[in-house]
């Protein structure tokens, strides 16, 4: 399945943003130059996450390992463009059955292991999922789902890592499915203001281009060992860690789920030298020092998901000496960066992101091939309004069905949701979301969908979700409530759960209100919600 118009592919060619390589063709070179040395290591926390021993594979092993997978795909009856489903925690065998799915020219729909039968039957629907590949622990869920084209479950422990047929008929697929960096090859899914979320297509050429740039910021190579804390079901696992991973060949070691002691003991074990973290920790780990012993090999740190306090971006320069890359990103293709090299002052790095189409600048990776424009509410373009952004990480559209409106607007700029400001001529500042959504601990959880299920609650007349501030989690879930009867936060917790949604979407505050803020067109004040939460 191709992606995106030929004209829009040339110019990208024709710039140098892309190029004509593919995920299976990098992950070849780099068994190529490297086959003995370590590529991908699990959590030491992977028994109590899903059967199996803690493994740690070469190049050469991944590869071997791929191929089996790969067998076992097409023994399954999946083949080119068909739709792979895989919930696994970060993990060896997650990384092996992205690479085998890409491998045979499947497609790959990622899905959090936080997800339970609502999810994983609305979106499987959505993506005409055929295959899902998970651990033995899940595997049972998976074969009760309601989904109409699924046909083969497929689970490690169990069907997986079995051979799954001969070498010879992976050999004769590969020399007839061919690979275009245009073929999608995932799809991530964003949650936004639609109650629905909403489907996100991604070719070689896409991931590639931010990969690119999430390599070059922090100056990875071969030499360096990443921590990936972030579940790889997203932007930051995918186009952060995994991208990167693939193009420089460094050591890759998973951590799931986020568990500071484990993490930092990781850090000290691995001699990580590059990881990534939510600024909230960092800002809380910048107060706690004694908990920083044995980590002499961390040189960088990428972050984002949040505005970053200039003084903890400080904090951790003049203080240890690592240096912390600012990012900003979304699944839609929004990829803007401060890194050390060309914003050094760290107050900066923390305020602002480049401009990358300033003139006379030179930013990493693809990052200045994007192009810029803010507008204002009456659609005149300004120094301060919503982002708009065109480039080579931007992705080509939602998948069909799965959004009410087209996210480009008139000059094929992408319409981000979010309001910048321009600082002189070459920085940009983030000022607001103006998404409704609610970010915790980095994930994106819609209020739209939890209040569309939480009214149907027999004891919630009117319902409004919002975030409120928390100094770990950057914020957490609140339901403000107009109740018909009685209700406790262990009804709404109790009525979601009956539904199947994944846990860390629960709110973790209950508000009752007499009624609901509202202006004259009658839509919910929320921002007066959030507010009288304290944020």
């Amino acid at each position: 399945m191709r992606l995106h118009p030929h004209e829009h592919v040339q110019r990208h060619i024709s710039a140098g943003w892309w190029t004509d390589d593919t995920i299976d063709g990098l992950f070849r070179a780099r068994v190529a130059e490297r086959p003995g040395a370590l590529a991908v290591a699990d959590p030491p926390n992977k028994p109590d996450l899903m059967e199996g021993p803690v493994r740690r594979l070469t190049w050469a092993d991944l590869d071997r390992e791929v191929d089996r997978t790969a067998c076992a795909l097409l023994e399954a009856g999946i083949g080119r463009d068909d739709v792979v489903a895989v919930q696994l925690p970060n993990s060896v065998e997650l990384v092996v059955t992205f690479l085998a799915a890409v491998r045979i020219g499947a497609i790959l729909t990622p899905f959090p292991v936080q997800y339970r039968q609502y999810e994983l039957t609305q979106l499987g629907g959505l993506a005409g999922v055929k295959a899902y590949v998970t651990d033995a622990g899940r595997a049972e869920t998976a074969r009760t789902l309601h989904v109409p084209t699924l046909r083969a479950v497929l689970a490690w422990g169990e069907e997986l890592p079995a051979a799954g047929g001969p070498p010879e008929r992976l050999q004769a697929h590969l020399e007839t499915a061919g690979a275009d960096p245009n073929d999608c090859v995932t799809i991530c899914w964003t949650s936004g203001t639609e109650a629905t979320p909403k489907g996100v297509p991604r070719c070689h050429y896409d991931w590639l281009a931010v990969g690119w740039t999430c390599a070059e910021a922090p100056g990875l190579t071969a030499d360096d060992v990443v921590l990936n804390p972030f579940p790889m079901v997203n932007m930051a696992g995918i186009g952060g860690v995994l991208m990167p991973w693939l193009r420089t060949g460094f050591t890759l070691v998973q951590h799931h789920p986020f568990d500071l002691p484990g993490y930092l003991g990781q850090i000290a074990a691995e001699g990580v030298t590059y990881t990534l973290a939510p600024p909230a920790l960092l800002t809380m780990l910048l107060q706690r020092p004694e908990m920083l012993t044995g980590l002499g090999t961390l040189t960088r740190i990428g972050s984002g998901s949040a505005p970053l306090p200039p003084s903890m971006v400080r904090g951790w320069q003049d203080k240890h000496g690592i240096s912390i890359i600012n990012f900003f990103g979304s699944n839609e293709g929004i990829a803007l960066l401060s890194d050390p090299v060309t914003m050094p002052d760290p107050e900066d790095r923390a305020r602002f992101f480049p401009r990358p189409d300033a003139p006379g600048t030179t930013w990493p990776g693809t990052l200045g091939g994007t192009r810029v424009k803010l507008v204002d509410s009456a659609g005149n373009q300004a120094t301060t309004g919503e982002l708009r952004i065109s480039g080579p990480t931007v992705f080509a559209g939602y998948l069909p069905g799965t959004a009410t409106a087209d996210p480009f607007d008139e000059d094929g700029y992408l319409i981000t949701g979010d309001v910048f400001e321009l600082v002189g001529d070459r920085y940009l500042r983030y000022v607001d979301r103006t998404a409704d959504l609610i970010i915790r601990g980095g994930v994106n959880i819609s209020p739209a969908e939890l209040e569309a299920l939480l009214t149907g609650h027999p004891a919630v007349a009117e319902v409004a979700v919002v975030g409120y501030p928390d100094d770990v989690m950057g914020e957490r879930v609140c339901a403000v409530v107009v109740p018909r009867e009685p209700v406790t936060l262990d009804d709404l917790t109790g009525f979601l759960r009956q539904a199947g949604i994944a846990s860390y979407k629960l709110p973790e505050r209950l508000e009752l209100a007499d009624a609901l803020p509202k202006n004259a067109l009658g839509k919910v004040l929320k921002r007066d919600l959030r507010e009288g939460l304290g944020g």
